[in-house]
């Protein structure tokens, strides 16, 4: 009987494993690596904002923030620098997937973790559709309303 369960854990890891499309697998892999989030912009609305992004900082804080995904555990990491004291410089862990989305973009999704892997805010996370992704820049979009107005951030990346 317990060689049956061990038989039937192995399958069901194995089918959970494989469920990924080979699109999500494919961005997964491009996502890998070190990016630098080069501009934060918004569209969608005139105006100037001023936004807290992923509850942490203001939007210029982020520009320049360097962001770092590993694909074989899901886990990473972002920082931001701050030379003049006005953001909240310092390193997030972070758990990040891709979501396939069948009707539209699919995103990456990203919570906050503790150095132990664990997440922070429970069911508290994030995420972006990806609107663009080669092996060197990554164009990610949030939506959120702003008024009853609808608007989009706007993340651009350079791989490093």
């Amino acid at each position: 009987m317990m060689k049956n369960s061990m038989v039937l854990g192995a399958l069901v890891l194995m089918l959970f494993s494989c469920s990924l499309s080979k699109e999500v697998r494919q961005q997964r892999k491009s996502i890998n690596g070190t990016w630098i989030l080069d501009d934060v912009s918004y569209a969608g609305s005139e105006g100037v904002f001023k936004s807290i992004l992923f509850n942490d900082a203001q939007a210029f804080c982020f520009e320049g923030s360097t962001w770092y995904f590993l694909e074989n555990n899901s886990t990473g990491s972002y920082t931001i620098n701050s030379t003049t004291g006005a953001c909240p410089a310092g390193t997030r862990n972070i758990r990040w997937s891709v979501a396939e989305d069948p009707s539209g973009n699919d995103r990456l999704q990203f919570k906050y973790i503790d150095e132990k892997k664990k997440d922070i805010y429970g069911a508290t996370g994030y995420g972006m559709e990806i609107m663009s992704l080669s092996d060197s820049r990554m164009t990610l979009q949030s939506r959120v309303n702003v008024d009853g107005e609808a608007v989009s951030v706007v993340y651009n990346f350079i791989k490093q």
